[in-house]
């Protein structure tokens, strides 16, 4: 079973060697790893370009102008050849070199599987040992009281795409939320919850870097509902999704 696993970055040079160190040393060998790069100005492409001799021919790479981050996703997604798709971004990197052999391992066992998401550390910007939260998923729930999988602890067959589409890039905070409804709760694909912390994300992505962005990406969730036809209680979702980000400041794990 070939997994592809898709990694954009925009001058990510301070960053994207953990991210692609972690992908190098999986025990998985069947790894396609694409890298989407939205021609930085800084030394990612460089950085890129010393691995990719490491990978032995399983590392692709462009360098171009885009609309965005899931612009970007989308170009990796259509040229990956896997047949299950990761998206592990440029500041986060995977948590142990066994993580895409247990995912691998559970589309095996359930054959008729669609995805698998697992729980996430949020570590801090400058230190990779501080980890500022442990955001525990837990078992599927309705999203409309705040559930949702961490996006990049999301592994999907690459027909779910096919059959559902892409990221929606009009959303620029949270076209991964709105894929993420659409294929959970609209067209109720199959899940697996792998109840340990897959991936390390840093503090500080477009989404969490600050309230005002916490917020703004909130009021895109509310929109993705209304896209999805997905009725949900305008007054009482914001808390039900706010509180834990807020949370996430103050708790230790």
């Amino acid at each position: 079973m070939k997994i592809s696993i898709i990694t954009v970055s925009y001058n990510s040079a301070f960053t994207i060697r953990d991210t692609i160190e972690s992908v190098l040393n999986q025990t998985y060998p069947n790894i396609e790893y694409i890298i989407v790069d939205g021609l930085s100005s800084d030394n990612t492409v460089n950085i890129v370009k010393e691995f990719e001799p490491q990978f032995k021919g399983r590392l692709s790479w462009m360098s171009e102008k885009d609309l965005g981050i899931y612009d970007a996703m989308n170009k990796g997604i259509q040229i990956a050849t896997g047949d299950i798709i990761g998206i592990i971004n440029s500041d986060d990197f995977l948590c142990d070199q066994c993580a895409i052999e247990k995912i691998i391992q559970i589309f095996k066992e359930n054959k008729l599987l669609d995805s698998v998401f697992a729980d996430l550390y949020f570590i801090s910007q400058q230190d990779k040992s501080n980890i500022v939260r442990y955001w525990s998923i837990g078992l599927q729930k309705m999203f409309k009281y705040g559930w949702h999988p961490a996006h990049p602890t999301l592994f999907l067959k690459k027909e779910v795409y096919e059959k559902f589409g892409l990221f929606n890039i009009s959303l620029k905070l949270a076209a991964d939320f709105e894929l993420m409804l659409r294929f959970f709760e609209k067209y109720h694909i199959s899940s697996y919850y792998l109840q340990e912390p897959l991936v390390k994300m840093r503090i500080g992505g477009a989404s969490n870097k600050n309230i005002i962005s916490i917020i703004s990406q909130n009021v895109e969730c509310m929109r993705a509902f209304k896209l999805n036809g997905i009725k949900v209680n305008l007054i009482l979702y914001p808390f039900f999704r706010i509180l834990p980000k807020l949370l996430q400041f103050k708790s230790k794990h």
